[in-house]
């Protein structure tokens, strides 16, 4: 089953002399369960990409759809509803409301929808995270390696067809940023969570089961590891 499926996408910002073509052209389907990453140079298009995927901007021309929902058809209170709902995301800066405990961030998306939790699922995905003892925490007392599962719990709260991360290692250490993309494979293989990383890190990327590289707004391959 196709969680995701881009067809033509074209960005372009500007006109004329000024015309940028960030995505040229963009043709990709995604399974359910896979875990994916993209990789490419800076100015490559993979961050106009995640954002178009994240429904946080449109395509000039083509369609995006997730989880059988047509982004272009979305307004912009639409899309906010659905990006909360549907699509999970983590940033390198991971957001965490500063004056919010660990349980109040990540469940903040279903509080929001003013919908209670399942604590069996809530369980399973803060001790997946190796979490579970920070909870009533706020974010100054996490390391950055805390910081950024707790980010991810919260995006994983909704049970969401699709979680992207934006180069979610960029702002850790060595240690750190292997220990987060364990987590998000741990995500990925135990809540059977379909999985996006935007990243130029390599030995990140090697931790997916496929892996897109982007150059100049277009895919130039797409090899399957597994």
């Amino acid at each position: 089953m196709d969680i995701l499926k881009c067809e033509g996408v074209r960005k372009v910002y500007g006109s004329g002399d000024n015309e940028v073509i960030a995505l040229d052209g963009i043709e990709l389907t995604v399974g359910k369960g896979e875990f994916v990453a993209v990789v490419g140079a800076s100015g490559s298009g993979k961050s106009t990409l995640l954002h178009i995927l994240g429904s946080v901007d449109k395509p000039t021309e083509g369609r995006v759809t997730i989880d059988g929902t047509d982004l272009s058809k979305l307004n912009q209170t639409q899309a906010a509803i659905f990006r909360r709902r549907k699509v999970g995301l983590v940033y390198q800066f991971y957001n965490l409301i500063p004056t919010l405990t660990v349980r109040k961030n990540i469940l903040m998306p279903l509080a929001l929808d003013k919908k209670k939790p399942s604590q069996e699922y809530f369980e399973e995905v803060v001790q997946t995270l190796g979490i579970s003892d920070r909870l009533e925490a706020l974010p100054n007392q996490l390391s950055g390696g805390q910081q950024q599962r707790a980010a991810i719990a919260r995006a994983l709260i909704y049970r969401p067809a699709l979680l992207l991360a934006d180069e979610p290692t960029g702002n850790l250490d060595q240690k750190n940023s292997r220990e987060i993309m364990d987590m998000l494979k741990l995500s990925n293989l135990k809540l059977k969570q379909t999985v996006i990383v935007i990243t130029h890190d390599e030995k990140a990327a090697l931790e997916a089961d496929r892996i897109l590289t982007i150059e100049d707004g277009r895919i130039i391959s797409d090899e399957w590891r597994r």
